[in-house]
């Protein structure tokens, strides 16, 4: 394993390890003025949501690694400290990339990128009428991490306002996570997208008390078969089966074949049941799937 000390690399080096590692990011599209009117549309990945109650998104145009200055976004919330934040899905992904493009000082992104302006309710910078979530911000403070080049400054922007398009919306009037079509920020030139093909769930531990991988069987923690991922799945139950539950499993179609193919071969059947029990778990079966490891 590589070990860097992070006070050895230049700020171009560290950058380059940590934009690629803590990566997928979301992307900030941010909308700022300055107190001559004039609008600021730039992107940031460097941010995330920190807080609910009250609501709270913090992003950082942090100092450039190449000659130090400071971006337009940040001197903007300096002096009119409002922002609008807009969401970034696939549809607008490449205009949002030309909108980062370093132009001068006044010179409008709205127009560069092809965007349209859309008045906000409550704040002075104009939201992005293509984005699927638009958020009115008051920025409340502004926390400068160093002088350096690549040091972040902080903007603590509180939501006032959430503007959502109704065609991500599901039946319930929630965002449709499949329909929202987000894209992330990676390492270089590289972006990701977050498609129906690709979305997953995971069951929160949250009401329950997980039984934890320890309380399974050696035999199964250390199954040739069976992943780190599979074994979280089985660890998260609340409880394990009794054992006339798991002598039931006999009786399953499934289970009977490999048991009657293995007679004998206990080192076969280990594994054959491991691969049934590992097909149960992509269908979401957990309990079933544990029953029969524990056969």
């Amino acid at each position: 394993m590589l070990t860097v000390n992070t006070s050895e690399l230049s700020p171009a080096q560290l950058q380059n390890y940590l934009q690629y590692a803590i990566a997928p990011r979301p992307i900030c599209f941010a909308t700022t003025i300055d107190q001559q009117g004039n609008i600021n549309l730039s992107p940031f990945s460097f941010f995330n949501m920190f807080s609910t109650n009250p609501p709270m998104c913090i992003f950082s145009p942090a100092r450039r690694v190449r000659d130090n200055t400071t971006k337009h976004t940040l001197e903007n919330v300096l002096e009119v400290k409002e922002c609008v934040i807009n969401i970034v899905n696939y549809p607008m992904v490449q205009q949002m990339s030309l909108a980062s493009t370093e132009y001068a000082r006044g010179v409008n992104e709205f127009e560069k990128s092809g965007f349209t302006m859309l008045p906000s309710q409550l704040v002075k910078p104009p939201r992005v009428a293509e984005a699927p979530v638009q958020m009115e911000c008051i920025v409340t403070e502004v926390i400068h991490m160093g002088e350096n080049p690549g040091a972040g400054n902080l903007i603590l922007a509180e939501i006032k306002l959430i503007h959502i398009k109704e065609d991500i919306l599901d039946a319930d009037g929630k965002i449709d996570q499949a329909k929202i079509d987000l894209v992330a920020r990676l390492g270089g030139d590289w972006y990701c997208r977050v498609t129906p093909e690709n979305l997953f769930k995971v069951a929160k531990p949250l009401t329950t008390l997980g039984v934890g991988v320890d309380a399974l069987p050696k035999t199964v923690r250390n199954s040739n078969v069976l992943t780190g991922n599979d074994l979280g799945m089985l660890g998260n139950v609340e409880h394990l089966p009794t054992d006339e539950a798991v002598d039931a499993m006999r009786a399953n179609v499934q289970v009977k074949e490999v048991l009657d193919a293995t007679i004998g071969d206990a080192s076969n059947r280990e594994r054959e049941l491991h691969e049934l029990a590992k097909q149960w778990l992509k269908q979401g079966n957990v309990m079933d799937a544990l029953k029969v490891v524990l056969l």
